[in-house]
């Protein structure tokens, strides 16, 4: 399963309360939930979810947690004060406008001393995609903004969530990302060579050894930054 989020560098444990917000098709759901954590994921977006929810959903069931997944935004999440033991939110704030208020939601419904991780596309990546061509920034739904690692570090900490650790992901996909940007992303996916190179990515999930050269590759050229955060203690929830 690709992960943007090291778990166990969230340090996700069995019957903690994991949310994800942004949550897609739930990879991360799926993820922390095989390691005994009963699992939220949001998104704005109906359509991914109304193909993982029912999975997701069995998949709890086998294992006796809880999995769902429900239709929301991250500016106003529906849940009290402080429910969750852990967070995450990828690849969500590059989207919005107001990523510090995205930030603040996510801290009020963390759990005082409660770790979140945020992801966003790396700025180097970013850059690539642009000089490839305009449809990566101007596509209705796409990015708002290119961040610097303590831009989004700063909005955090405005938040009471202080960053404690870095950490580099998909190297392999910043290339596709790339001859997705220059064939014009409207049409890329009837693209000869998207096609091949996604058919590589796809092996490539099961592979050991190219597992590990990306993991090398993650420190040249990675196409997602991770920011782990803590909730201060101190940190008042809003209400």
């Amino acid at each position: 399963m690709l992960l943007t989020v090291d778990l166990e560098r969230l340090r996700l444990r069995s019957g903690e309360r994991l949310l994800d917000a942004g949550c897609g098709e739930g990879r991360h759901c799926f993820g922390a939930l095989e390691r005994g954590a009963r699992v939220v994921g949001l998104d704005l977006d109906r359509g991914p979810l109304a193909g993982a929810v029912g999975p997701l959903r069995n998949r709890a069931a086998e294992l006796g947690s809880l999995g769902e997944m429900i239709q929301g935004s991250v500016f106003q999440l529906p849940f009290e004060n402080e429910t969750f033991d852990k967070v995450i939110c990828s690849e969500v704030m590059e989207h919005v406008h107001d990523y510090c208020g995205a930030a603040r939601e996510l801290a009020r419904v963390t759990k005082p001393g409660g770790l979140v991780a945020v992801t966003i596309p790396t700025a180097t990546s970013e850059h690539l995609y642009l000089r490839a061509g305009d449809d990566y920034f101007e596509s209705p739904g796409g990015h708002i903004r290119i961040f610097k690692p303590r831009q989004l570090s700063l909005g955090l900490a405005s938040a009471g969530l202080d960053t404690i650790g870095v950490g580099f992901a998909h190297a392999l996909h910043t290339p596709y990302w790339v001859l997705r940007s220059i064939a014009g992303l409207p049409n890329a996916d009837q693209s000869r060579l998207v096609q091949f190179y996604r058919h590589f990515l796809i092996r490539a999930t099961g592979s050991k050894v190219i597992t590990r050269v990306e993991s090398f590759l993650n420190y040249c050229f990675p196409k997602s930054l991770i920011l782990y955060a803590e909730k201060r203690a101190s940190t008042s929830a809003r209400t």
